[in-house]
């Protein structure tokens, strides 16, 4: 897990993270600033976006807490469909996934399309129900990417739950001191985040990297040092 400072959330900046990458499939919300990645105008291996259906599904969310809408209602119960089958087969090989995904939720999506192309003949093209469909099939291409691989997730969810942390920590962190204490900050983050994701106690592989530091650990010899080669004794972290 990486976390990275930057002052802006451009395209610009998005680009140069990505740039010496090896993966060309990136699974993310539908931020503007990502478009530059998959255009090939703009970069000479474009990649290939997977877009959240969670973030899709949030925007009819939200419209019906305040309006009450038959299309609302029905556009999640058909993604609560898809939700059920990624239910099913969590934890199960890639190609199981993509197997599964091709028999049950390929018709889904495909009547899904042809029933939301024919609300938008419903609506006012400048409702704001009519702009949520929009965005969705807008990014067909990317939202439906998870049918054909097995190794792709159907939203970003896994990552919005690893980084909440952050997000609870803003007051804390809004006020580095300057982008030296930012980056500082950032790399601390990774380091916390990589040792959670590997079922490590954060406080115990930072203490023991910093007393292999202070006995004079070799720097050409980092790799060692990293949390997935750590060893611990005990349980997971808490």
């Amino acid at each position: 897990m990486v976390f990275q400072h930057s002052r802006s959330r451009s395209a610009k900046t998005a680009q140069e993270i990505f740039c010496d990458f090896q993966g060309r499939r990136l699974t993310v919300d539908g931020y503007a600033g990502y478009d530059a990645l998959s255009d090939p105008k703009k970069t000479n291996a474009p990649w290939t976006m997977a877009y959240c259906w969670t973030h899709w599904r949030r925007r009819f969310v939200d419209y019906s807490r305040t309006t009450h809408s038959p299309i609302c209602l029905e556009m999640t119960n058909r993604i609560a469909q898809l939700y059920r089958i990624e239910a099913d087969i969590r934890g199960k090989a890639p190609d199981v996934w993509r197997a599964v995904r091709q028999q049950l939720s390929k018709p889904i999506v495909a009547a899904l399309r042809l029933w939301l192309e024919g609300q938008l003949d419903l609506l006012s093209s400048s409702s704001d129900l009519a702009r949520h469909i929009r965005y969705g099939l807008k990014r067909w291409a990317g939202l439906t990417q998870f049918l054909d691989d097995g190794c792709i997730e159907m939203d970003t969810n896994a990552v919005e739950n690893a980084i909440r942390p952050i997000p609870l920590t803003r007051k804390n962190a809004l006020f580095a001191g300057n982008d030296d204490g930012a980056v500082t900050w950032a790399r601390m983050a990774s380091l916390i985040g990589t040792c959670k994701l590997n079922g490590i106690n954060p406080q115990a592989y930072l203490e023991h990297v910093l007393d292999k530091i202070l006995n004079g650990h070799m720097q050409d010899d980092i790799k060692s040092l990293m949390p997935w080669t750590f060893k611990p004794n005990g349980s997971k972290y808490s």
